[in-house]
C-alpha cells in the first residue's frame, strides 16, 4: 500500500423528512493540534471489489504485520484526546446574521463560547450537515447551501475531521457535492462520507496521532429521495448497502487501530432508539467498528460501551443531536419542543497498551450537553444572536431569552429530560 502524507492543519423528492425553518412563513416541521499528526490517505484504491480486493486486503495485512512488528518494541502507553460533535445545521437565520457589511460572512462568534470544549484535542470529528461550497449561493432549509467561511470558521475552532455522511449532501445534486469536495479538500482536513466516484469511496481515509492509527467510514441512511444520476460525478454509500458497509469495515479493521464509522440514523426529532439502529449497530461492531458516532435525529440519544468479538470494547454515541442550528422542531410525533437544540459534544481519550500487545481501550468517556442559543421576536422573525455554548455555562437568564423558551415554553424541566438520556456515568459538565 502506498502511502501519501499531507501536513496536517490542524439532490428533489422527500424534502419535508429534513432539518428547517422557513422564515417568514409559519414553521416548517423539521423531521428529519496539541501533537504533531499526519493525514495519511491510500493512494492505490480499488477500482472493483472482485478486481483488487484481494490484493488491497493483502497490502493491508502486510501493513498491519509490519506495524505490530514496530509496536512490540515500544513499552507503556500512548493515549489520544478524541472530540466528536453532531449537526452543524446552517439556516438562515445563521448566515444572515453572519454577514458583513461587504458581503463576507463571520461566523466566529457561533462557536466561540464553546471552545473550550476542543482544546487539548488530538483528533476533533465534526457531522457537517450542510454542504459548505462556492457553487451556490446560501440556501436555507429544505435544500441547504452553505458559505465557506462556515468552513473556515469549523476549522478555525479546532475541527479537524469532516463528516460529510448525511441526509443533505446531495441537497445541490452532484455539482454541490463535488463543489464541497473541493472546498474540504482545500482545508487539508481529513473528510469522509461522501467521494468524487466509485474508487474514491473505497480511499480509506486515516490518520495517525501518537502512534494509533484511525480509519474514517461514513454512511447515511438515505437522502431525502433524490440521488446521483448515472454518469454524475459523486458517490455516497448508503447503509442498507450492507455488503459494502461491511466490505469496508472489514479492511479498514485490517488497516488501522482504531475504526470510526459515523452512522446517519435514527428518527428525527426522537430520543429513543429505533429497530434499524439496535439491529445494525451490533453488527457494525462484529464487522470491526471500534467508535460509533451516530447523528441525523436531531436529538440526543444514549451512550454505551459494546462488547467486541475479540474481547475489547466498542463504544457508541448513538446520537449526539445537533452541535449548532436554528431548528424548529415542534411538529413531532409527541409534539414537545426543544429536543433540536439540545446535543451532545463527545470527548473521550483513546488509549493504546503496548505492554499489552498494543490493546486499545477506550477512557474518560464523556457526554458533554451543549445548548443552540437563538432569540427573536416571533417564529416569523429572522432570530439574532445565534450560537452555541456548553449547557453547563448556560444561565436562567439566557434561557429567558431563548426563543424556544419564549414561544414554547422550553424551560430547565424540559431539557433535562433529554439529558437524562445520557447515562449518569458518561454525563459531564465543562
Amino acid at each position: 500500500m502506498k502511502i501519501k502524507t499531507i501536513p496536517f492543519i490542524l439532490a428533489a423528492a422527500m424534502l419535508t423528512a429534513s432539518c428547517g425553518k422557513q422564515t417568514n412563513n409559519e414553521p416548517t416541521t423539521e423531521t428529519e493540534k496539541s501533537s504533531a499528526v499526519s493525514i495519511e490517505v491510500q493512494d492505490n484504491v480499488m477500482s472493483s471489489e472482485e478486481d483488487n480486493a484481494p490484493a488491497d486486503e493483502n497490502s493491508a495485512a502486510a501493513d498491519a504485520t509490519e506495524e505490530k512488528s514496530a509496536d512490540e518494541n515500544k513499552t507503556g502507553k500512548t493515549v489520544v484526546h478524541l472530540a466528536c460533535a453532531g449537526d452543524n445545521l446552517i439556516h438562515d437565520n445563521i448566515y444572515v446574521e453572519a454577514q458583513q457589511e461587504d458581503g463576507s460572512y463571520d461566523f466566529s462568534k457561533c462557536y466561540a463560547p464553546c471552545k473550550k470544549l476542543i482544546e487539548g484535542t488530538d483528533i476533533a470529528i465534526l457531522n457537517q450537515e450542510t454542504l459548505v461550497n462556492d457553487a451556490f449561493e446560501p440556501s436555507t432549509f429544505p435544500m441547504f447551501s452553505t458559505p465557506t467561511e462556515v468552513g473556515d470558521a469549523v476549522v478555525d475552532f479546532g475541527f479537524n475531521v469532516i463528516s460529510m455522511s448525511n441526509n443533505h449532501v446531495l441537497d445541490k445534486f452532484s455539482d454541490g457535492l463535488i463543489s464541497s469536495l473541493d472546498y474540504w479538500d482545500s482545508k487539508g482536513v481529513v473528510h469522509y462520507g461522501a467521494y468524487r466516484d466509485e474508487t474514491d469511496s473505497e480511499n480509506i481515509r486515516t490518520m495517525e496521532v501518537n502512534g494509533v492509527t484511525f480509519a474514517f467510514l461514513g454512511y447515511m441512511e438515505h437522502t431525502n429521495g433524490i440521488f446521483l444520476g448515472d454518469g454524475d460525478p459523486g458517490k455516497v454509500v448508503y447503509l442498507s448497502d450492507e455488503e459494502t458497509v461491511r466490505r469496508q469495515i472489514e479492511k479498514a479493521d485490517k488497516m488501522a487501530d482504531v475504526v470510526v464509522v459515523s452512522c446517519h440514523y435514527g428518527t428525527e426529532v426522537l430520543n429513543d432508539l429505533n429497530d434499524m439502529q439496535l439491529e445494525l449497530t451490533p453488527k457494525l461492531v462484529e464487522w470491526g467498528a471500534d467508535l460509533i458516532i451516530g447523528t441525523q435525529a436531531h436529538a440526543l440519544s444514549t451512550c454505551t460501551y459494546l462488547d467486541k468479538p475479540d474481547g475489547g470494547q466498542a463504544f457508541c454515541y448513538y446520537g449526539l443531536g445537533n452541535f449548532f442550528s436554528t431548528m424548529f422542531d415542534g411538529d413531532n410525533p409527541d409534539g414537545q419542543y426543544g429536543r433540536s437544540i439540545i446535543g451532545i459534544f463527545g470527548k473521550l481519550d483513546v488509549v493504546k497498551d503496548y505492554d499489552n500487545g498494543g490493546e486499545i481501550s477506550f477512557e474518560n468517556v464523556k457526554a458533554i450537553p451543549v445548548i443552540s442559543h437563538y432569540e427573536g421576536a416571533n417564529w416569523d422573525s429572522m432570530w439574532y444572536n445565534c450560537a452555541v455554548y456548553p449547557y453547563g455555562d448556560y444561565t436562567d437568564d439566557m434561557l429567558s431569552r431563548h426563543m424556544m423558551y419564549q414561544q414554547a415554553g422550553v424551560n430547565r424541566n424540559v431539557l433535562q429530560n433529554y439529558i437524562n438520556y445520557i447515562p449518569e456515568e458518561f454525563l459531564a459538565y465543562e
